[in-house]
C-alpha cells in the first residue's frame, strides 16, 4: 500500500487532468457543451474532495489493506464515468 500522501497526490493530479479536460470541452465546444461541463467540473471537485477526505478518516474495524484497495477501486470507477461523461457530450 502506498503511503496516504502519495494516493492524495494521485486524486489530486488526476481531477486536476480531468478538470483540465472539461474545461478544454467547454472552450472548444458548443454552448450545450459547456453547461454539461459546468455540472462535470462540480462533479470532479466534489469526486476530490469525498477521496481525499476518505482518506484521512479510514472506517473503523475494517483492515487497512482492504480499506484503501475498495477505495482506490471506488475512485477509479467514479473517474472513469466522468471520462465517459466528457467524451460523450
Amino acid at each position: 500500500m502506498a503511503n496516504k500522501r502519495v494516493l492524495k497526490q494521485s486524486i489530486n493530479v488526476i481531477c486536476e487532468e480531468l478538470f483540465a479536460e472539461c474545461l478544454a470541452k467547454t472552450l472548444y465546444g458548443s454552448d450545450a457543451d459547456s453547461k454539461n461541463c459546468e455540472a462535470l467540473a462540480y462533479s470532479i471537485l466534489k469526486l476530490q474532495s469525498e477521496f481525499i477526505s476518505r482518506i484521512s478518516h479510514p472506517e473503523p474495524g475494517m483492515p487497512a489493506k482492504a480499506y484503501y484497495k475498495k477505495l482506490k477501486e471506488d475512485f477509479v470507477a467514479q473517474a472513469s464515468d466522468i471520462i465517459d461523461q466528457i467524451n460523450n457530450h
